[in-house]
């Protein structure tokens, strides 16, 4: 017989307060079309996509992801002192080390809470509500912090046509916490790794220490390109559209909830018409509010389903309460859709 003694936390959690940070600067389509041969109309009727937040030199991983996380906290009607953990998901911090989750938690002042970051692109904010609620209900923490953020416009080719008007910054952080019903679904998450090549980072970091740039890719005046997210856009949208709406459905099945039933749909803000194809497949009744935020915040990674929460509430498109399913999909590839309770 085991002597080891468990520890119990509350029945359920859910989502108590979101917050979001854009940076200050919007970047029209005007602006990206100075790099690449193509027109706002091609780039609008492909992704949905007018305008995009790019970060300053202020606007760090960390400075935009305290901001969107006070506002969270806030929202949630806590205080720093009572976060336990702190789960950051993001690409684009280029520290190795330390994990920038402790900068943050250090401060917001929190009470040394545990604090470390994941990487799982695209469908990182579910993989960090997923753990998150563990956490709680197995009891090493009262409230988590969960934040997406990302400054996408570091790992950009302004060159590449394909990628060059997708990806945006910001960050988006929620508060969970305890509760005595269930407000957030069993998960339905996954990868399929033998997709990887599919997005990626166009040069590994260590291509760059050995000084040897004959193989590296040069930009239009001969230098050294910067790594940047690079995507094989037919092959992602054919598996977002068909395979991940599958996904959506069995996260659905799993909370006990139909299409009917649902307020909100807040899918990754990859593309419009990957959105809008989701929508189709799932047969979600007009009723439901589904959130386009791609269309002025572009495709901002792990914080784009967070942003994209925070904007629906602060607009009265959804309220307190509301029941949404959400989906993250991206480089991996990866994913991850529950069903939750709007804070």
């Amino acid at each position: 017989m085991s002597k080891i003694k468990a520890r119990k936390g509350a029945p359920y959690a859910r989502i108590l307060g979101v917050g979001g940070y854009r940076p200050v600067r919007v970047v029209p389509n005007d602006v990206i079309l100075e790099k690449i041969d193509s027109s706002d109309e091609w780039i609008r009727s492909r992704s949905g996509i007018e305008t995009r937040h790019w970060a300053n030199d202020e606007e760090t991983v960390a400075a935009m992801s305290i901001e969107a996380s006070g506002k969270a906290i806030a929202d949630a009607g806590i205080t720093a002192e009572q976060i336990g953990a702190v789960v950051v998901s993001t690409v684009s911090h280029f520290s190795q080390t330390p994990a920038v989750a402790t900068e943050i938690a250090d401060k917001l002042g929190t009470a040394k809470a545990a604090a470390f970051d994941i990487s799982a692109g695209c469908a990182g904010f579910g993989y960090g509500l997923t753990l998150a609620k563990g956490m709680i209900v197995e009891g090493s923490a009262e409230y988590v912090l969960v934040i997406g953020v990302e400054r996408l416009s570091d790992l950009t080719d302004l060159e590449d046509r394909a990628t060059a008007f997708l990806f945006g910054d910001g960050a988006g952080a929620v508060v969970v916490g305890p509760a005595e019903e269930p407000h957030i679904g069993p998960t339905v998450w996954g990868s399929e790794g033998d997709k990887s090549e599919t997005i990626k980072q166009t040069v590994p970091w260590d291509r760059f220490r050995t000084g040897d740039v004959s193989e590296l890719p040069l930009d239009s005046e001969g230098n050294v390109k910067f790594p940047a997210i690079t995507q094989e856009g037919q092959a992602v949208f054919r598996w977002a559209v068909f395979e991940m709406a599958k996904v959506a459905q069995q996260a659905l099945d799993a909370a006990g909830i139909t299409a009917n039933e649902l307020d909100v749909f807040i899918p990754h803000q990859a593309n419009m018409r990957i959105i809008d194809s989701m929508v189709k497949t799932l047969k979600l009744p007009e009723h439901v509010t589904v959130a386009r935020d791609v269309r002025i915040t572009g495709n901002t990674s792990a914080a784009s389903i967070p942003l994209a929460m925070e904007r629906l509430l602060a607009t009265g498109e959804a309220k307190s309460g509301d029941t949404a399913l959400v989906i993250g999909f991206g480089a991996g590839l990866v994913y991850a859709a529950t069903v939750v309770t709007l804070p």
